[in-house]
Parts: structure tokens; sequence; C-alpha cells
């Protein structure tokens, strides 16, 4: 074990579930990279995503974003090509990019679709679909609202889906982030969270939760410090 690794774990507890606030203040004191790590927030659910009634997944805009340029690409054609445009998309089109896309390209980070285009976009669903690049209107990415939809995402817009285990994986910012920031963005995210608890989840809705940046280890959250809502 290296000595850095060795000094971060002395420093947190493992056996412990801290407050939010001292979570979040442990994930910047042990960050010892020389890149601006990301800081992400699991959450385990009593839930079984198997079951379409238990499957829980949504958007929130975090306040202060997450503290990376989106890349975004817009499907649409038409008045709805400028307006993606003029609201800071990085790529609009239609046949062009659909035909880019099948040869191999995927230099973005969300996709965009007006619902008049999709017989042409659902053509990619295998290409984007596991990449989790496809748009989807359950996630209000497929949307005649381009202009409001591409700048909520140029602002922090991310999406949560729990995966097949029942854990939700989501980045809340960067260790370079005040940590008054990054709080206000994990609440954000769980408060979204047990919004979209689904109804018939019995028992223990937030089992598990914890926070960790990109190389460091993840830190343990008390659960009922958050009471009902954080």
């Amino acid at each position: 074990m290296g000595k850095k690794i060795k000094s971060v774990k002395e420093k947190i507890d493992m056996d412990k579930q801290y407050l939010l606030e001292e979570a979040i203040k442990l994930v910047k004191e042990s960050s010892y990279t020389k890149f601006d790590e990301a800081v992400d927030l699991a959450v385990n659910l009593g839930v079984d995503p198997r079951k379409s009634d238990q499957m829980v997944r949504g958007t929130v805009v975090l306040p202060h974003g997450i503290g990376k340029k989106v890349r975004v690409l817009v499907f649409a054609k038409g008045e709805k090509e400028k307006e993606a445009t003029d609201a800071g998309a990085d790529y609009v089109g239609a046949e062009d990019l659909v035909e880019k896309i099948t040869k191999g390209w995927l230099d973005f980070d969300k996709s965009v679709a007006t619902p008049d285009v999709m017989g042409l976009v659902g053509k990619l669903g295998k290409i984007l679909g596991p990449r989790g690049l496809m748009p989807n209107p359950k996630l209000g990415t497929v949307t005649f609202d381009v202009a409001k939809t591409v700048k909520e995402i140029k602002a922090g817009k991310v999406e949560y889906k729990a995966e097949k285990a029942g854990i939700v994986h989501v980045p809340i910012g960067k260790v370079s982030f005040d940590a008054d920031k990054l709080f206000e963005n994990a609440k954000t995210i769980i408060n979204s969270i047990i919004k979209a608890k689904p109804a018939t989840s019995k028992g223990k809705y937030l089992k598990k939760l914890s926070i960790s940046s990109t190389m460091g280890p993840g830190i343990a959250v008390d659960i009922a410090s958050l009471g009902k809502g954080v």
C-alpha cells in the first residue's frame, strides 16, 4: 500500500457512519491525486429494479453543476435545429448525425431529440442504449422544448438510475468544489431519490449511502441523521 493511500485510510474510520457534512469534508481532505477528482454519491436502495414497478430513475438539476463541460448533441430539424444551436448545443442535426454515429463517432456526453425525428434516431438504439446516450422521454430528453433542455443539461442536470443490485451512482461535483457546494448538490440528489421512491417498495428504502472521490475510499454516511428529507 502506497504511503499516500495509507495516510488517507488513517484519517477515516471505516466502521463509522459520518454526518453528510463530515463525509464531504473527509473526501476533500483525503484526495491525494494531482488531478481534480470527481466526487460521487452511491446509494444502496431497498428496491428490486428487475420489477418494472420498482425502478428508480430520474433527473435533477444540481445547483452548482458537476464541474465538467457537457457536450450536448441534439437531433432536430428546421426551427428546432436553430433553437438548439442558439441554446448552446455542441452538435445539431438529423440524418447527418445518425450516419456519423453509425460509423462509430460518439464524441458527446448527452443527447436530446425532438419527437418528430425519433423514428430516425430509433435506428441508433443498439449503439446509444447500452452507453446511456439514447434520448428518453422519461428523462425529458425527447422533447420539443429543446432550448430549456439543453440549457439545463449544460447547467448541471444529471440522470440517475438504479442498477441491478439497487444501487444508484451519481456525480455531485469535483474535489475542488467548496464543501458547502458539494453538500447542496448532495442534498439535491438525495431528496430527488427520496421523492422517486416507488409505491411498491416495502421496508427500508435508503439502506446505505456513501461518498467517494474517483481514487478515494467510500465514506459511509449516517442515513438516520438525514431525516425524512435532507
